[in-house]
């Protein structure tokens, strides 16, 4: 069995904070010919403004760094290849702040157990604090606790 993603990100995150970007999510898993270890990034808050977002430069960048920091804590133990990229429209979230630095905007959350016979929401994030996230869907606001949160990324209008 693989390393949890727990453990991925104990070696990721700081990996990528120490290349100059963020720990936007990760993920390890089998595909038809070979596991798979996909970390996605993003600029630093303090950068978040700069035109454009994240480049195949920042990601060779960061993929070098995160290389290294696996190779010494070695927490997989098959044969895999690193992808490293930009979140993309569909941006996962992970952390409260996230869901604050991107209130307004619409997203999909799953969770775990349900909250009022609901595991699925698809709304307007509201607000995050306290370990609640606040989501407006179907004409109301519900309270979520990011602890039960199993899946959530933002939804893109085209």
């Amino acid at each position: 069995m693989g390393p949890t993603r727990a453990q991925l990100i104990e070696v990721v995150e700081p990996a990528v904070n120490a290349a100059g970007y963020d720990l936007v999510e990760v993920e390890f898993r089998r595909e038809p010919h070979a596991f798979v270890l996909r970390v996605f990034i993003d600029l630093l808050e303090a950068e978040a403004g700069v035109a454009g977002g994240v480049t195949v430069a920042d990601c060779e960048r960061a993929s070098r760094t995160v290389s290294a920091a696996l190779d010494v804590a070695d927490p997989i133990t098959v044969k895999y290849s690193l992808e490293v990229s930009s979140p993309g429209l569909d941006r996962p979230l992970r952390r409260l702040s996230d869901y604050r630095k991107f209130a307004g905007r619409r997203a999909r959350l799953k969770l775990h157990d349900p909250v009022e016979g609901r595991r699925n929401f698809a709304g307007v994030l509201r607000d995050a604090a306290d370990g609640i996230v606040h989501i407006e869907a179907d004409g109301r606001e519900f309270a979520l606790p990011h602890a039960a949160i199993i899946k959530a990324h933002l939804e893109y209008d085209l």
